[in-house]
């Protein structure tokens, strides 16, 4: 192994031990609690932990193999089971953010109507759904002997191993990241776009209105003005920042394993092996942010972690001020002090 291929090495031990326990994280949090179990983005988000998971405990692994061998890591049944699991689980984690930002722009649009428009049921079909398209297009490689172990990517993975079935593969992979990456790239771009221009309508609405009131309050002290304008400016910055960081993310991780892909179909490129290992990361990498950008930031996920952590603990703790956002913590705190 040269120093490039332990960086690659030591990459993806630290990628597997961050997603695996932030997707476990987020896991815990869905089974711990009744609320985020009610609401229909707990669907999609167990959905893409899970598969992020298996991603974390079979692929990642094989690939680590792959690269320090500089061969195919397991028998030739194996990899082509590990070969259907990669096709299958990117393409579902794909659809599965992009459902993620179709729940949240009718959230946002149609507030009022959301408990209507997005039902628990809905969210079971649209998983469903994502299940089905997955499956299919890991089934059709897996029937023609697509699947194989590519020494570009160190992976067992999309392969031609026949150039008499280029143009029926070439026709497929095009078709294949067309309906996975593009079509989700394109709803995630359409739906947050709409959302942040919701945001900002809101945040146009607020800052009026304190302005009017900052002007009917001439004699207010200028440190509080300024309190007042800089939180507008964090506003606007913070609901930028956010969108930018789920469509930046699924491109920045996907984008360049999936043009290489494509680049790869011409009879006259040959893609550098560091390159193809590089892409491969890459969409490892977005197992462990995932749990990051969707989950664990957010308060009611940061609560509930914190109930688990001082009941295993053995904590009994209360808050000072306040009641917790959600009933299923304070029925813990309370059968914890009966127990």
């Amino acid at each position: 192994m040269d120093f490039a291929e332990i960086l690659f090495a030591l990459c993806i031990v630290v990628i597997v031990i961050v997603s695996l326990l932030s997707n476990l994280l987020v896991l815990v949090c869905f089974i711990h609690s009744s609320e985020i179990r009610r609401q229909v983005p707990g669907v999609f988000t167990m959905n893409l932990s899970f598969c992020n998971i298996l991603i974390s405990v079979l692929n990642m692994p094989s690939t680590l193999v792959g690269i320090v061998k500089h061969q195919q890591p397991f028998g030739h049944c194996l990899c082509r089971t590990l070969s259907f699991l990669d096709t299958f689980l990117t393409a579902n984690s794909m659809l599965s953010m992009a459902a993620l930002s179709i729940d949240r722009w009718i959230a946002v649009v149609f507030p009022l109507s959301y408990s209507s428009k997005m039902r628990y049921r809905d969210a079971l079909v649209i998983v469903c759904y994502s299940w089905l398209h997955s499956f299919t297009f890991s089934l059709i490689p897996l029937l023609f002997s697509w699947f194989d172990y590519s020494p570009i990517y160190a992976s067992c993975t999309l392969h031609l191993s026949q150039e008499s079935a280029r143009i029926q593969f070439t026709v497929f992979t095009i078709v294949f990241h067309a309906t996975s990456f593009m079509l989700s790239l394109v709803i995630l771009c359409v739906t947050y776009l709409k959302v942040l221009k919701v945001a900002r309508f809101h945040c146009k609405r607020i800052d009026i209105i304190t302005m009017q009131t900052l002007f009917l309050l001439v004699d207010i002290h200028p440190s509080v003005k300024q309190r007042c304008i800089a939180e507008q400016k964090r506003r606007k910055q913070r609901a930028t920042k956010k969108i930018s960081i789920f469509i930046g993310s699924f491109i920045i991780c996907f984008a360049p394993y999936v043009i290489t892909r494509l680049t790869e179909l011409l009879p006259f490129v040959d893609v550098n092996r560091y390159w193809g290992i590089v892409s491969k990361c890459l969409t490892y990498s977005k197992a462990a942010s995932d749990p990051f950008a969707y989950s664990l930031l957010r308060q009611q996920y940061k609560k509930v972690l914190v109930t688990v952590s001082n009941r295993l603990l053995k904590r009994d703790l209360y808050p000072s001020s306040g009641h917790s956002s959600s009933m299923d913590t304070e029925n813990d705190y309370s059968l914890q002090r009966i127990s």
